[in-house]
């Protein structure tokens, strides 16, 4: 285990992350610096790195939810920070965009998420994320160049849990997520049950519950890593109800929550909190001292928080049987 000492690493926020990142340099009593941008008349970036970054380790800091708009801009400051006489240039991604497409579904599809991982490996250091989507892939290592530290939130969404919900029954989103969901369920002494889920597409998921009744007496909780179309989460939380249950309380690591889902999610739920890794109102988990600790001391978290979609599998050219939607195979919650 190795430690950083606190003086020679500058936090650095890209447009939209001051306040996560000023947290991060709060929890790890690290400096934070300013990065200046704009957009000149053409449209084009200006980037300016605001501290004195000579012989210190930059953290960049960025959400990479809706990553295209500022991505040019990361790039352009991890590359000024280098030129400046950075030692090392770190990113800072709680939530880790293109991980979807992670094979060809049809004939000339890019494999966007091999492309985005070369990008970033070819501009950072090193990577920090927390809960990537992980499906085909074991491990960022099977992408990423660079030490890719995959961090998990798991341990906080239960113990937000056992402080806030009296009596709760944990329930996760599919069959694939029981590790997970049990793990959960174990740190906070409760019980816990898993959907059957059958997807038809991005927005067409079908949940099925099993008979819940044994714990009629309990409080629902329903867990997942992202809430992305949030049609799992809302089918459950319908059902939930004709089973005698009270309205379910709702914990995502990634609160994502495209287009109306989180309207009607709500209408369905007594509560729903998140993580801070993608800014939203449902925020309620600070993610800053688990990511500052994986900064100063390179710890490796536990694999058995590792929420896959399905046992990784190997990677063909292209799958012909799959159907219009080339998403249905990888598609978030």
């Amino acid at each position: 285990m190795t430690t950083t000492d606190s003086s020679s690493r500058v936090i650095l926020p890209l447009p939209g992350n001051e306040a996560f990142a000023r947290q991060l340099a709060v929890a790890g009593r690290w400096e934070l610096g300013e990065l200046e941008t704009r957009r000149f008349p053409d449209g084009e970036s200006y980037v300016r790195i605001a501290a004195e970054v000579a012989d210190k380790s930059v953290v960049l800091v960025q959400t990479l939810a809706q990553p295209d708009p500022g991505f040019l801009s990361l790039v352009f400051a991890a590359d000024a920070a280098r030129d400046l006489g950075a030692r090392d240039v770190i990113l800072v991604a709680p939530y880790l965009a293109y991980m979807r497409q992670d094979r060809r579904f049809h004939p000339g599809e890019a494999i966007t998420s091999r492309s985005f991982a070369r990008l970033v490996s070819s501009s950072f250091d090193r990577l920090v994320t927390v809960d990537p989507h992980l499906h085909r892939y074991p491990a960022l290592s099977a992408l990423y160049t660079v030490p890719a530290d995959t961090l998990h939130a798991a341990p906080l969404l239960a113990d937000w849990i056992t402080g806030e919900v009296e009596r709760p029954l944990v329930i996760g989103p599919d069959e694939e997520s029981e590790q997970w969901v049990a793990a959960i369920a174990q740190r906070i002494g409760a019980p816990h049950a898993v959907l059957r889920k059958i997807r038809h597409g991005d927005r067409n998921v079908e949940v099925a519950l099993s008979d819940l009744s044994a714990w009629r007496d309990r409080q629902p909780v329903l867990v997942d890593d992202i809430a992305s179309s949030g049609r799992t989460l809302i089918e459950a939380a319908r059902q939930l109800p004709q089973q005698g249950f009270a309205l379910p309380v709702v914990a995502v690591v990634h609160a994502i929550f495209a287009e109306d889902a989180y309207p009607q999610l709500a209408q369905l739920c007594s509560r729903i909190v998140s993580t801070d890794a993608v800014r939203h109102q449902s925020n309620a988990i600070a993610l800053a001292p688990l990511i500052a600790q994986a900064l100063a001391t390179d710890t490796e978290a536990a694999t058995s928080l590792v929420r896959h979609r399905r046992p990784p599998e190997p990677l063909d050219d292209i799958d012909p049987t799959t159907g219009a939607d080339s998403f249905t195979a990888t598609s978030t919650l």
